[in-house]
Order: C-alpha cells, then sequence, then structure tokens
C-alpha cells in the first residue's frame, strides 16, 4: 500500500513538472504575414502608449518601444497584430513574440507586404 501511494505522488510530481503550459483561446482563424512561416518582419512600429496584457497571449509594451510586426490577426481577430518588441537596449528585453493591439502602434516602415494568408494553430496562442 505505501509503494502504490509512493508511485501515485512520483507520478502527480512528474505531471505537474511536465505541464509547462496552457492552451488559450484562438483569437483568429487566420492571419497575414509576409511568408508562409510569418519569420519576415511586415513592418516595424512606435508604440503610442503603453499596453499592459490581458493574458500570456498578449505582450507588454511601453510608450515609444519600437514593434517589429510579423503577423496580423484577420477576421474576428483582425484588432491584434503579433510582433516582438525592441528595446532601447539590445538585450533588455527577452525576445518574445506576442499579440498586442493594433492601435496602440504606429506604423513607421513596411518593410514587407502582408500578402499571405496562414491559418493559425493552437500554437499561436499557447501559453508558457
Amino acid at each position: 500500500m505505501a509503494s502504490r501511494l509512493k508511485i501515485s505522488l512520483f507520478l502527480w510530481l512528474l505531471l505537474g513538472i511536465c505541464e509547462g503550459g496552457r492552451q488559450m483561446s484562438k483569437l483568429s482563424n487566420q492571419k497575414l504575414c509576409a511568408d508562409s512561416e510569418c519569420s519576415h518582419p511586415i513592418l516595424i512600429a512606435r508604440a503610442t502608449q503603453d499596453y499592459y496584457p490581458a493574458d500570456c497571449r498578449f505582450i507588454p509594451i511601453r510608450q515609444g518601444q519600437l514593434v517589429y510586426v510579423y503577423s496580423m490577426l484577420k477576421d474576428r481577430g483582425n484588432l491584434f497584430w503579433a510582433g516582438s518588441v525592441q528595446d532601447s537596449y539590445y538585450g533588455e528585453q527577452e525576445a518574445r513574440i506576442g499579440h498586442f493591439p493594433s492601435s496602440v502602434v504606429e506604423e513607421l516602415q513596411p518593410l514587407m507586404p502582408a500578402s499571405t494568408e496562414v491559418k493559425t494553430t493552437k500554437w499561436d496562442f499557447y501559453c508558457n
């Protein structure tokens, strides 16, 4: 009986360690990108105001920061873009791509046309 309890406890701890994140609801089923893998930035934008994310699908942005935009959600999520923040000092903020409202940035420099339509996957909205 004690060995069965030890095994159960071990499995419970192991599952807790292995569970690294959670699936969040999709904001959209489609996105526009510069290429089929959304690996090239579409444009550079500057934050016009601070943005504090509601959950882990989104990234925090401070007014004045540069944002490299990699995709623009379509349909019901068309108010959101996905990108990475560039701080004033390289390496000051970890490189993480997340979503943010397009209304908190102004477009500075177009880089590539957002002409490739890509289906979103569960990994686009996965949280660690």
